[in-house]
């Protein structure tokens, strides 16, 4: 019911992670990142605990690959999860359980993975690596939006998407961008018309948190 991209901006050494689904709220559930850690994506009969676990691993600095044996090894009914990771190197893995529904596959690129399920072809999660590889110099979230726009192109789905995010982590404690479309006609556009808008203003808002007498005005009612 979901397909996604978990990636590393080889410049600045954020992360970040795109997702989409027929299911509700889907990136809620299944996006996570820690600055200068990594980032994992978990999903099909979603277990959101992985996500924090995976990333406590990391943290031990244990590569992406040995995190993905442990959490297999280690976490209850994982045929039924499917899990992808991208450490702090750029290093990549990526799970199906056996469990995983309908046409699933992954694929791993540099500093990116994609997986999907109920996919209406294995060649969705392709088109989303290569998206990503072909990416032209600049905006990370653009990158990601458009190995999005890539796997629905692809086909995406075997159904109609219902729900999208984006989730990056770059130097910040929190998120510089956590955007969601939880349910819409259109999502992955509508998440793509959210990030265009939010770019402009993301690195001001992390101003107003660590200096606000630094951070800009936007001319707000009540915003001198």
């Amino acid at each position: 019911m979901t397909f996604s991209l978990t990636a590393r901006c080889e410049v600045t050494g954020a992360f970040g992670l795109v997702v989409s689904s027929s299911s509700t709220a889907v990136a809620a559930r299944c996006a996570f990142a820690r600055t200068r850690i990594g980032a994992v994506a978990t999903q099909n009969i979603t277990d959101p605990r992985i996500g924090p676990r995976a990333l406590d691993l990391l943290e031990t600095g244990l590569p992406a690959r040995a995190v993905l044996e442990r959490i297999v090894a280690t976490t209850e009914h994982i045929a039924y999860r499917q899990v992808a990771i991208v450490d702090n190197d750029g290093g990549t893995a990526a799970y199906s359980g056996v469990n995983t529904l309908g046409t699933y596959a992954t694929a791993e690129g540099r500093n990116c993975v994609a997986a999907g399920n109920m996919l209406a072809g294995v060649e969705v999660v392709a088109a989303m690596v290569d998206a990503f590889e072909r990416r032209p110099a600049g905006s990370f979230g653009k990158a990601l939006t458009r190995a999005l726009q890539a796997g629905l192109a692809a086909g995406g789905e075997a159904g109609p998407v219902r729900s999208a995010g984006l989730l990056i982590q770059a130097e910040a404690s929190w998120p510089v961008a956590d955007l969601r479309v939880d349910y819409a006609d259109e999502p992955i556009a509508d998440l793509t018309a959210l990030w265009e808008r939010w770019k402009p203003e993301m690195n001001s808002y992390v101003t107003r948190a660590l200096d606000p007498a630094q951070a800009p005005s936007y001319g707000v009612p009540g915003d001198p």
